[in-house]
């Protein structure tokens, strides 16, 4: 198995070669269609999953029945850990936005390796930790009134997730659909069109089909964050 895309996963970036070789032997590969959910909320589990290929979404519905996105993850990133830990139930969604390869690391293995390469640990928490600053980050977003300054918020997030940094400039390709920036957002499809549409005619951003700009990210953050 190819352990190159492993070498790119925060938690076992500092493993040495044949660390990695190791975990390779101890993960099987499973690909998923479109569209296709791969885990559900409350369900048991106990596998922890490494994106190869694709890219998925991290939902939960909420009370009025709305999905709500809670981030978007792609190659090289991992989702379940949760349940690894615990032994709880799912606290999430997840779904396929492409066609996705994902590696299947069983609870009991992942546990091992935590205890014969404590520095995984350590990267974990790092890695958490992160993920906690942008859920917050994600709840104060939602509070706000302003859906212009939401769906801005958004359009950062995605950059950090998705983005391609380059003179200035951050390049989303395969931009999600804007219903789903609509979940992500905590608004409406036809809000985002609108929005879109005016940070585009204020030189913000600039879209072409499913690729965005932003043409000055750092004059952007400081404008909405």
């Amino acid at each position: 198995m190819d352990t190159s895309i492993l070498a790119t996963v925060p938690i076992f970036a500092d493993l040495d070669g044949d660390a990695l070789d190791k975990l390779s032997g101890l993960l099987r590969k499973r690909t998923y269609p479109k569209n296709k959910m791969i885990l559900m909320e409350e369900d048991e589990g106990d596998m922890l999953f490494i994106i190869d290929e694709g890219s998925v979404k991290i939902t939960r519905i909420s009370e009025d029945g709305r999905e709500v996105i809670l981030s978007m993850l792609n190659a090289g990133d991992f989702f379940g850990e949760m349940s690894i830990f615990d032994g709880d139930a799912r606290s999430a969604n997840v779904v396929t936005l492409e066609e996705s390869e994902v590696f299947l690391l069983k609870r009991s293995d992942f546990l091992h390796l935590l205890e014969k390469y404590p520095g995984i640990s350590i990267s974990l928490l790092q890695e958490l930790a992160g993920r906690i600053r942008k859920s917050d980050e994600l709840i104060e977003s939602l509070s706000l009134g302003d859906a212009e300054n939401r769906i801005a918020l958004t359009l950062l997030r995605l950059a950090d997730d998705l983005g391609i940094y380059k003179a200035g400039k951050v390049e989303i390709d395969n931009l999600p659909y804007q219903q789903d920036i609509a979940n992500m957002a905590g608004t409406s499809r036809e809000t985002v069109s609108r929005t879109l549409k005016l940070l585009e005619d204020k030189g913000y951003i600039q879209k072409d089909g499913h690729s965005l700009t932003i043409l000055d990210y750092e004059g952007f953050k400081k404008t909405f964050s």
